[in-house]
């Protein structure tokens, strides 16, 4: 069902990973890898992008592996803006995130939400339908710059205290098809567990297009798939 072969998600030491660009493409050359995505957090601040754009192509010249140079930026405005750098030249993908819900107060990390939720000021589908809303924004603008994934969906949610049956079937189908229409590919998260089964199947069942993405931050988890596996198993057997 999915691709094992290719990584769509790994950091470096240039921003929250531990090892090099080149002891990265190593370990996805030992996985058997085809395909590796580079997408280190990048924000306003960020200066190093020239950098690790000339390294991911010097590491291209001595690899088979397919090298594609992406990073991973942060919603946080309520209309979906997110936390750009400020020059998006050179990369070929985007990953959208969601680490706190947007609010018109600020930002609320999943404590804080589940906090609101525990003394009534927010329900639970208050909360689904706003980190909904604000992640389809999200994609919907990343999408007019640069190709665009979407990092760990909805792990937020498990993050807050919801369980799997909090996520409503009709909420992910209509993500799933801000992501057909935007052409976005959801990752499929080993390191945050997420999408469950059930999710990545709405999702796939919708026409959005799942990837596998380790999102690991060392060399040693490149290419190695525990939860990954199990969903796309289970996924090809109901496709």
């Amino acid at each position: 069902m999915l691709d094992l072969t290719v990584d769509s998600h790994v950091h470096t030491a240039f921003s929250a990973g531990r090892d090099s660009v080149s002891l990265v493409v190593a370990a996805a050359e030992r996985a058997g890898l085809t395909e590796l995505v580079l997408c280190d957090e990048a924000g306003p601040a960020t200066r190093w992008l020239p950098s690790y754009l000339a390294s991911i192509q010097r590491a291209q010249q001595r690899t088979d592996v397919v090298l594609r140079a992406g990073i991973e930026v942060e919603a946080i405005g309520t209309d979906g803006w997110l936390a750009f750098p400020s020059d998006l030249s050179g990369l070929d993908v985007v990953s959208v995130a969601v680490g706190a819900l947007p609010m018109p107060s600020g930002l609320a990390g999943p404590e804080t939400v589940r906090a609101l939720i525990d003394t009534g000021v927010l329900t639970a589908a208050n909360v689904v339908e706003m980190l909904f809303t604000v992640t389809a924004r999200a994609i919907e603008r990343v999408n007019r710059y640069a190709p665009t994934r979407l990092a760990r969906p909805l792990a937020f949610l498990s993050r807050a205290g919801f369980a799997d049956p909090d996520i409503d079937d009709a909420a992910v189908a209509e993500l799933a098809a801000m992501c057909r229409l935007t052409n976005t590919q959801v990752e499929v998260s080993e390191r945050h567990v997420a999408p469950s089964t059930r999710v990545a199947g709405l999702f796939h069942a919708n026409g959005a297009r799942l990837v596998a993405a380790s999102d690991a931050r060392q060399a040693s988890d490149v290419g190695r798939w525990r939860h990954v596996e199990r969903v796309s198993g289970d996924l090809a057997l109901v496709v």
